[in-house]
């Protein structure tokens, strides 16, 4: 009897290995954000129900992307009160079905709170512990809405583009943000952040507890700014009409006189040389973070206003998206269909010259 025990135990541990080993991975490469949805947008009722459906994660996939990034916002998804939008969170989760639907994988991205937009004067999260509870509060919910959902399908970004003055603002939210999803579940990705906008410079200062392999490093790319924010109407570069070069100076340092002093201040920031080299010694320090932690990295945005020539924008992307690659960097181009799209917003044919970059037709 001893000998039948001891074999059904020896069994059922083999039998355990190897279901250890099958467990599948929340694996991406290649994907698109679905912007201007659930985020960043004052439509609401049937227009923001139809704005994406089910036909257009088909066409995502269908281009050969293999995952979305579902941005969404405080104010879309919780009233004043903190109160959920049952409209709002159904639309999610059509979302997330759709994506399954079609084998994409999902991020969702907590994008802008109440208490902090990456784009304007609005710092009360990192002084108010209310705030700060309300956003684990908010992440609380979301575990449990979500966590019906595989751990290798759907993954967690837990806000977009922290702009704290204090890196370790930001360090002590993201660490009891993580604390927050792991007592319901261990095993989830979470995409974690660099600060200020997520650029690369500044993960050195980024902290992420050191046991936890379920972690996807993130950064953002738009550079060369003058170049992917040509023409922008939410930023200075609206005011300015000067050319702009890809490889090489971005542009021509001479006529800058004839721009007012916001113009003149993104020139000063901006104007560099750029090509694919320098492109991939900027990302560096973001390769080197993640390789020292044996995590994996990716650009949860990069992309171009189609302000200026395709020709142009095709250069560009033709370099990141060799970065990418030959980093192993996983990314998401922002985005889909509004203000940086890879389809017509009407038709959803794709934008050929573009997508054929990111996406080989051999693939």
């Amino acid at each position: 009897m001893k000998t039948f025990v001891y074999f059904l135990v020896l069994a059922v541990m083999a039998s355990s290995c190897c279901n250890m080993e099958k467990k599948e991975q929340f694996e991406i490469h290649r994907g698109l954000n679905t912007s201007h949805w659930l985020s960043q947008s004052d439509v609401r009722g049937a227009e923001r129900e139809q704005y994406m459906q089910a036909r257009d994660f088909a066409k995502i996939a269908e281009m050969g992307f293999d995952h979305v990034r579902i941005p969404i916002d405080e104010e879309q998804m919780w009233d004043t009160a903190g109160n959920k939008h049952p409209e709002a969170f159904e639309l999610l989760h059509n979302a997330i079905g759709w994506a399954f639907d079609n084998n994409l994988r999902v991020i969702v991205d907590l994008h802008v709170l109440r208490s902090h937009h990456f784009n304007y004067d609005n710092d009360r999260l990192w002084e108010d512990p209310e705030a700060q509870e309300q956003f684990w509060n908010f992440w609380d919910q979301l575990s449990d809405e979500l966590s019906q959902y595989p751990n290798h399908m759907l993954a967690y970004e837990l806000m977009n583009e922290a702009v704290a003055d204090d890196a370790e603002d930001w360090n002590k939210l993201i660490a009891k943000g993580i604390e927050t999803v792991r007592k319901k579940e261990p095993e989830r990705t979470i995409v974690v952040g660099s600060n200020r906008w997520q650029q690369v410079y500044t993960f050195p200062q980024l902290k992420i507890p050191e046991k936890d392999t379920n972690i996807i490093l993130s950064f953002h790319f738009y550079e060369p700014f003058l170049i992917t924010h040509y023409g922008v109407w939410w930023n200075p570069m609206k005011d300015f009409d000067g050319e702009v070069s890809y490889p090489g100076l971005t542009t021509d340092s001479t006529n800058y006189e004839k721009y007012n002093e916001a113009v003149i201040n993104q020139l000063k920031e901006h104007n560099q040389v750029y090509d694919k080299n320098v492109m991939q010694e900027k990302i560096r320090v973001a390769i080197d973070y993640a390789a020292e932690r044996n995590l994996p990295l990716y650009c949860g945005e990069f992309g171009c206003y189609p302000s200026i020539p395709m020709e142009l924008r095709q250069k560009v992307y033709r370099d990141w998206i060799a970065v990418f690659e030959e980093n192993n960097i996983a990314w998401a181009h922002w985005n889909y269909k509004n203000d940086f799209p890879v389809v017509d917003a009407e038709t959803l044919e794709p934008v050929r010259e573009l997508v054929d970059i990111m996406v080989p037709a051999s693939e």
